[in-house]
Protein backbone atom coordinates (compact mmCIF):
# COMPACT_ATOMS: atom_id res chain seq x y z
CA UNK A 1 0.00 0.00 0.00
CA UNK A 2 1.43 3.70 -0.62
CA UNK A 3 2.33 5.81 2.22
CA UNK A 4 0.12 8.58 3.62
CA UNK A 5 1.72 11.97 2.08
CA UNK A 6 2.78 14.26 5.16
CA UNK A 7 0.14 16.80 5.54
CA UNK A 8 1.27 20.31 5.34
CA UNK A 9 3.18 22.14 8.29
CA UNK A 10 1.41 25.23 9.61
CA UNK A 11 4.10 27.57 8.89
CA UNK A 12 3.87 31.68 8.05
CA UNK A 13 4.15 31.99 4.23
CA UNK A 14 7.61 32.75 3.03
CA UNK A 15 10.40 32.19 0.70
CA UNK A 16 12.16 29.54 2.05
CA UNK A 17 15.37 28.55 0.68
CA UNK A 18 14.08 24.89 0.01
CA UNK A 19 12.85 25.53 -2.92
CA UNK A 20 14.05 25.99 -5.95
CA UNK A 21 11.86 28.65 -8.53
CA UNK A 22 12.00 30.02 -11.86
CA UNK A 23 11.72 33.44 -12.39
CA UNK A 24 9.14 32.27 -15.25
CA UNK A 25 7.08 29.48 -12.62
CA UNK A 26 4.22 31.07 -11.81
CA UNK A 27 2.26 29.63 -8.07
CA UNK A 28 -0.91 30.63 -7.97
CA UNK A 29 -2.72 30.49 -4.66
CA UNK A 30 -1.26 29.06 -1.52
CA UNK A 31 0.37 26.11 -2.36
CA UNK A 32 2.56 23.42 -0.15
CA UNK A 33 6.30 22.51 -0.76
CA UNK A 34 8.63 20.13 0.96
CA UNK A 35 12.66 20.73 1.14
CA UNK A 36 14.32 20.67 -2.13
CA UNK A 37 11.28 21.02 -4.65
CA UNK A 38 11.84 22.40 -7.91
CA UNK A 39 9.09 24.30 -9.77
CA UNK A 40 10.95 25.28 -13.59
CA UNK A 41 10.82 27.54 -16.03
CA UNK A 42 7.39 28.75 -17.58
CA UNK A 43 5.69 25.89 -14.43
CA UNK A 44 2.64 26.86 -13.51
CA UNK A 45 0.74 26.38 -10.69
CA UNK A 46 -2.84 27.00 -9.68
CA UNK A 47 -4.11 25.98 -6.06
CA UNK A 48 -7.60 26.99 -4.79
CA UNK A 49 -7.61 27.34 -1.05
CA UNK A 50 -4.63 25.46 -0.12
CA UNK A 51 -5.44 22.53 -2.71
CA UNK A 52 -2.15 21.31 -3.96
CA UNK A 53 0.86 19.75 -2.21
CA UNK A 54 4.18 18.59 -3.63
CA UNK A 55 6.38 16.70 -1.52
CA UNK A 56 10.15 17.03 -0.49
CA UNK A 57 12.35 16.60 -3.33
CA UNK A 58 9.97 16.15 -6.18
CA UNK A 59 10.50 18.13 -9.66
CA UNK A 60 8.00 19.93 -11.97
CA UNK A 61 9.34 20.85 -15.18
CA UNK A 62 9.38 23.07 -18.01
CA UNK A 63 5.46 24.20 -19.05
CA UNK A 64 4.31 21.74 -16.72
CA UNK A 65 1.07 22.30 -14.79
CA UNK A 66 -0.85 21.57 -11.59
CA UNK A 67 -4.73 22.50 -10.71
CA UNK A 68 -5.87 21.89 -7.00
CA UNK A 69 -8.92 22.72 -6.54
CA UNK A 70 -10.45 21.95 -2.10
CA UNK A 71 -12.80 19.34 -4.24
CA UNK A 72 -9.74 17.90 -6.41
CA UNK A 73 -6.74 18.86 -4.55
CA UNK A 74 -3.16 17.82 -6.13
CA UNK A 75 -0.76 15.51 -4.16
CA UNK A 76 2.77 14.86 -5.08
CA UNK A 77 4.78 12.26 -3.04
CA UNK A 78 8.59 12.67 -2.47
CA UNK A 79 10.87 12.70 -4.97
CA UNK A 80 8.58 12.50 -7.90
CA UNK A 81 9.36 13.82 -11.44
CA UNK A 82 6.49 15.80 -13.42
CA UNK A 83 7.99 15.99 -16.89
CA UNK A 84 8.03 18.76 -19.23
CA UNK A 85 4.50 20.09 -20.36
CA UNK A 86 3.05 17.39 -18.27
CA UNK A 87 -0.86 18.13 -16.85
CA UNK A 88 -2.05 17.05 -12.83
CA UNK A 89 -5.34 18.40 -12.52
CA UNK A 90 -6.77 16.93 -9.12
CA UNK A 91 -4.97 14.17 -9.16
CA UNK A 92 -2.73 12.25 -6.49
CA UNK A 93 0.62 11.02 -7.59
CA UNK A 94 2.91 8.69 -4.81
CA UNK A 95 6.51 8.75 -4.13
CA UNK A 96 9.51 7.82 -6.67
CA UNK A 97 7.35 8.12 -9.55
CA UNK A 98 8.28 9.37 -12.94
CA UNK A 99 5.72 11.09 -14.99
CA UNK A 100 6.39 11.34 -18.69
CA UNK A 101 6.90 14.64 -20.73
CA UNK A 102 3.26 15.82 -22.42
CA UNK A 103 1.64 13.40 -19.66
CA UNK A 104 -2.03 14.16 -18.44
CA UNK A 105 -3.39 13.24 -14.99
CA UNK A 106 -7.27 14.09 -14.32
CA UNK A 107 -9.39 14.77 -11.71
CA UNK A 108 -9.52 12.04 -9.03
CA UNK A 109 -6.80 9.98 -10.39
CA UNK A 110 -4.31 8.27 -8.74
CA UNK A 111 -0.70 6.96 -9.21
CA UNK A 112 0.88 4.70 -6.64
CA UNK A 113 4.75 4.43 -5.33
CA UNK A 114 6.98 3.81 -8.09
CA UNK A 115 4.60 4.29 -10.65
CA UNK A 116 6.21 5.25 -14.41
CA UNK A 117 4.28 6.49 -17.13
CA UNK A 118 5.43 6.57 -20.66
CA UNK A 119 5.55 10.32 -22.79
CA UNK A 120 1.97 11.23 -23.46
CA UNK A 121 0.31 9.28 -21.13
CA UNK A 122 -3.46 10.24 -20.31
CA UNK A 123 -4.38 8.61 -17.14
CA UNK A 124 -8.51 9.40 -16.94
CA UNK A 125 -10.65 10.70 -14.03
CA UNK A 126 -11.06 8.71 -11.10
CA UNK A 127 -8.33 5.86 -12.76
CA UNK A 128 -6.10 4.34 -10.05
CA UNK A 129 -2.62 2.82 -10.72
CA UNK A 130 -1.19 0.51 -8.34
CA UNK A 131 2.41 1.21 -6.57
CA UNK A 132 5.12 0.16 -9.49
CA UNK A 133 2.93 -0.17 -12.61
CA UNK A 134 4.51 0.96 -15.93
CA UNK A 135 1.59 2.81 -18.04
CA UNK A 136 1.44 3.99 -21.40
CA UNK A 137 -1.18 4.85 -24.02
CA UNK A 138 -4.07 7.26 -24.43
CA UNK A 139 -5.88 6.64 -22.50
CA UNK A 140 -3.36 4.84 -20.14
CA UNK A 141 -2.95 1.27 -19.62
CA UNK A 142 -0.75 -0.82 -17.63
CA UNK A 143 1.65 -3.12 -19.83
CA UNK A 144 4.00 -4.85 -16.86
CA UNK A 145 5.33 -4.08 -13.23
CA UNK A 146 8.23 -2.15 -12.81
CA UNK A 147 11.39 -4.28 -12.85
CA UNK A 148 14.78 -4.30 -11.05
CA UNK A 149 16.31 -1.80 -13.86
CA UNK A 150 13.12 0.55 -13.44
CA UNK A 151 14.15 1.04 -9.94
CA UNK A 152 17.59 0.90 -10.49
CA UNK A 153 17.39 4.02 -12.78
CA UNK A 154 14.94 5.96 -10.25
CA UNK A 155 17.77 4.93 -7.68
CA UNK A 156 20.29 6.64 -9.96
CA UNK A 157 18.39 9.74 -10.96
CA UNK A 158 18.14 10.57 -6.96
CA UNK A 159 21.88 10.49 -6.86
CA UNK A 160 21.46 6.88 -5.06
CA UNK A 161 19.15 7.80 -2.22
CA UNK A 162 15.26 5.97 -2.48
CA UNK A 163 14.80 6.73 0.73
CA UNK A 164 11.60 8.94 2.02
CA UNK A 165 12.25 11.98 4.61
CA UNK A 166 8.10 12.15 5.02
CA UNK A 167 9.20 15.83 5.67
CA UNK A 168 6.69 18.95 7.26
CA UNK A 169 5.25 20.81 4.05
CA UNK A 170 5.71 24.62 4.04
CA UNK A 171 3.03 26.81 2.70
CA UNK A 172 4.17 29.05 0.71
CA UNK A 173 1.26 32.20 -0.45
CA UNK A 174 1.47 35.53 -2.02
CA UNK A 175 -1.52 37.44 -0.88
CA UNK A 176 0.36 39.85 0.72
CA UNK A 177 1.24 40.96 -4.00
CA UNK A 178 -0.72 41.76 -6.63
CA UNK A 179 -0.83 40.18 -9.69
CA UNK A 180 1.27 42.37 -11.78
CA UNK A 181 0.77 43.92 -15.19
CA UNK A 182 -2.95 42.53 -15.23
CA UNK A 183 -3.18 43.04 -18.40
CA UNK A 184 -0.29 40.46 -19.29
CA UNK A 185 2.33 41.48 -22.27
CA UNK A 186 1.01 42.30 -25.18
CA UNK A 187 2.76 42.82 -28.28
CA UNK A 188 2.33 44.98 -31.88
CA UNK A 189 3.21 42.91 -34.89
CA UNK A 190 4.29 45.30 -37.60
CA UNK A 191 1.11 47.18 -38.07
CA UNK A 192 -1.37 45.00 -35.97
CA UNK A 193 -2.10 45.68 -32.23
CA UNK A 194 -4.19 43.20 -29.94
CA UNK A 195 -7.51 45.02 -28.58
CA UNK A 196 -8.26 43.80 -25.06
CA UNK A 197 -11.82 44.36 -24.00
CA UNK A 198 -11.03 46.34 -20.58
CA UNK A 199 -12.97 43.90 -18.65
CA UNK A 200 -11.01 40.75 -19.65
CA UNK A 201 -8.52 39.44 -17.47
CA UNK A 202 -5.08 38.40 -18.57
CA UNK A 203 -2.25 37.13 -15.59
CA UNK A 204 0.83 38.54 -16.15
CA UNK A 205 3.14 36.25 -17.96
CA UNK A 206 0.09 35.50 -20.55
CA UNK A 207 1.55 36.80 -24.20
CA UNK A 208 -0.36 38.29 -26.68
CA UNK A 209 1.06 39.27 -30.13
CA UNK A 210 -0.58 41.22 -33.46
CA UNK A 211 -3.97 40.99 -34.99
CA UNK A 212 -5.88 39.29 -31.50
CA UNK A 213 -9.06 40.65 -30.21
CA UNK A 214 -10.23 39.30 -26.75
CA UNK A 215 -13.50 39.71 -25.61
CA UNK A 216 -15.72 40.82 -22.79
CA UNK A 217 -15.35 38.79 -19.50
CA UNK A 218 -12.67 36.84 -20.87
CA UNK A 219 -9.77 35.11 -18.68
CA UNK A 220 -6.34 34.27 -20.27
CA UNK A 221 -4.37 32.25 -17.97
CA UNK A 222 -0.56 31.90 -16.79
CA UNK A 223 1.67 31.45 -20.06
CA UNK A 224 -0.71 31.44 -22.60
CA UNK A 225 0.48 32.33 -25.67
CA UNK A 226 -1.54 33.72 -28.40
CA UNK A 227 -0.17 34.89 -31.72
CA UNK A 228 -1.79 36.47 -34.30
CA UNK A 229 1.47 37.48 -36.23
CA UNK A 230 0.94 38.16 -40.35
CA UNK A 231 -0.36 34.44 -40.76
CA UNK A 232 -4.15 35.73 -39.37
CA UNK A 233 -6.55 37.12 -37.06
CA UNK A 234 -7.00 35.33 -34.23
CA UNK A 235 -10.74 36.17 -32.47
CA UNK A 236 -11.78 35.52 -29.19
CA UNK A 237 -15.20 36.06 -28.20
CA UNK A 238 -17.31 36.99 -24.55
CA UNK A 239 -16.40 34.80 -21.45
CA UNK A 240 -13.87 32.76 -23.30
CA UNK A 241 -11.24 31.16 -20.94
CA UNK A 242 -7.83 29.70 -22.00
CA UNK A 243 -5.94 28.25 -19.37
CA UNK A 244 -2.11 27.31 -18.32
CA UNK A 245 0.17 27.12 -20.82
CA UNK A 246 -2.04 26.95 -23.75
CA UNK A 247 -1.06 28.10 -26.92
CA UNK A 248 -2.80 29.58 -29.86
CA UNK A 249 -1.44 30.07 -33.65
CA UNK A 250 -1.95 29.87 -37.43
CA UNK A 251 -1.20 29.28 -40.96
CA UNK A 252 -1.16 32.32 -43.55
CA UNK A 253 -4.34 33.16 -45.31
CA UNK A 254 -6.82 31.34 -42.41
CA UNK A 255 -8.24 32.60 -38.88
CA UNK A 256 -8.67 31.01 -35.53
CA UNK A 257 -12.15 31.88 -33.83
CA UNK A 258 -12.90 31.10 -30.34
CA UNK A 259 -17.02 32.17 -29.92
CA UNK A 260 -18.35 33.07 -26.72
CA UNK A 261 -18.35 30.90 -23.59
CA UNK A 262 -15.63 28.23 -24.86
CA UNK A 263 -13.35 26.32 -21.52
CA UNK A 264 -10.01 25.75 -23.30
CA UNK A 265 -7.91 23.67 -20.43
CA UNK A 266 -4.86 23.71 -19.27
CA UNK A 267 -2.06 22.76 -21.80
CA UNK A 268 -3.88 22.77 -25.20
CA UNK A 269 -2.32 23.33 -28.58
CA UNK A 270 -4.94 25.54 -30.76
CA UNK A 271 -3.55 26.14 -34.53
CA UNK A 272 -5.88 28.04 -37.11
CA UNK A 273 -9.43 26.07 -35.71
CA UNK A 274 -12.85 27.51 -35.50
CA UNK A 275 -14.37 26.61 -32.06
CA UNK A 276 -18.47 26.96 -31.62
CA UNK A 277 -19.59 28.64 -28.54
CA UNK A 278 -20.11 27.04 -25.44
CA UNK A 279 -17.33 24.30 -26.17
CA UNK A 280 -15.43 22.87 -23.35
CA UNK A 281 -11.52 21.20 -24.52
CA UNK A 282 -10.22 19.29 -21.89
CA UNK A 283 -6.28 19.73 -20.56
CA UNK A 284 -3.95 18.85 -23.50
CA UNK A 285 -5.86 18.53 -26.81
CA UNK A 286 -4.65 19.68 -29.97
CA UNK A 287 -7.18 21.41 -32.30
CA UNK A 288 -5.14 21.41 -35.94
CA UNK A 289 -5.36 23.79 -38.96
CA UNK A 290 -8.82 23.99 -40.57
CA UNK A 291 -10.61 22.32 -37.74
CA UNK A 292 -14.29 23.59 -37.32
CA UNK A 293 -16.37 22.44 -34.02
CA UNK A 294 -20.06 23.74 -33.81
CA UNK A 295 -21.50 24.79 -30.47
CA UNK A 296 -21.57 23.10 -27.65
CA UNK A 297 -18.67 20.58 -28.26
CA UNK A 298 -16.58 18.76 -25.68
CA UNK A 299 -13.13 17.50 -26.76
CA UNK A 300 -11.50 15.27 -24.47
CA UNK A 301 -7.92 15.51 -22.90
CA UNK A 302 -5.25 14.99 -24.65
CA UNK A 303 -7.71 14.49 -27.86
CA UNK A 304 -6.34 15.40 -31.58
CA UNK A 305 -8.87 16.77 -33.64
CA UNK A 306 -7.18 16.68 -37.58
CA UNK A 307 -6.95 19.22 -40.28
CA UNK A 308 -9.84 19.95 -41.76
CA UNK A 309 -12.24 17.94 -39.66
CA UNK A 310 -15.45 19.05 -39.15
CA UNK A 311 -18.16 18.17 -36.22
CA UNK A 312 -21.55 19.47 -35.40
CA UNK A 313 -23.22 20.97 -33.03
CA UNK A 314 -22.64 18.83 -29.84
CA UNK A 315 -20.21 16.47 -30.86
CA UNK A 316 -18.83 14.40 -27.98
CA UNK A 317 -15.04 13.69 -29.15
CA UNK A 318 -12.62 11.70 -28.09
CA UNK A 319 -9.36 9.93 -29.02
CA UNK A 320 -5.98 10.28 -31.13
CA UNK A 321 -7.05 11.10 -33.55
CA UNK A 322 -10.56 12.43 -32.48
CA UNK A 323 -13.79 10.35 -33.31
CA UNK A 324 -17.18 11.47 -32.09
CA UNK A 325 -18.20 9.23 -29.55
CA UNK A 326 -21.33 10.70 -29.21
CA UNK A 327 -23.83 14.18 -29.30
CA UNK A 328 -24.39 15.90 -25.98
CA UNK A 329 -28.20 16.45 -25.15
CA UNK A 330 -27.12 19.96 -23.78
CA UNK A 331 -24.09 22.07 -23.46
CA UNK A 332 -21.03 21.09 -21.28
CA UNK A 333 -21.26 22.02 -17.92
CA UNK A 334 -18.61 24.55 -16.10
CA UNK A 335 -15.43 22.21 -15.29
CA UNK A 336 -14.00 21.68 -12.06
CA UNK A 337 -10.97 22.84 -13.21
CA UNK A 338 -12.03 26.19 -14.74
CA UNK A 339 -11.86 29.82 -13.31
CA UNK A 340 -14.37 31.35 -11.89
CA UNK A 341 -14.69 35.31 -11.43
CA UNK A 342 -14.82 34.60 -7.69
CA UNK A 343 -11.35 32.86 -7.92
CA UNK A 344 -9.53 35.98 -9.47
CA UNK A 345 -8.97 37.41 -6.15
CA UNK A 346 -7.44 35.14 -4.11
CA UNK A 347 -5.07 34.21 -6.84
CA UNK A 348 -1.76 36.16 -6.51
CA UNK A 349 1.36 35.10 -7.61
CA UNK A 350 4.52 33.94 -5.94
CA UNK A 351 8.00 34.26 -8.39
Amino acid sequence: MSAPLPAPAPLPAAGGHHLTLASSARLLGTVHVGPGAVIAQGAVVRSHGGAVQLGAGSSLLENAVMVGTPERPVTVGEKVVIGHRSLVIGARVGHLCEVGHGSVLLPGASLGDRCFLGEGTVIPPGMSVPDQSVVVGRPGRIIRRANPEDLLRVERQREGGLSLTYQPLTAFSARDRVEDAPMGQLYAFQDKHPFIHPTATLFSSAEVMGDVVIGAGAIIGAGVKILGDAHGPVRIGARVQILENTVLHLLPDTMLALEDGVIVGPGCMLHGCHIGAGSVIEPGAILCDGSRLGRGCHVGAGALVKQRSVFPDGALLEGFPATQVGTRASPPELPRWALRPEDLPGLRRMG
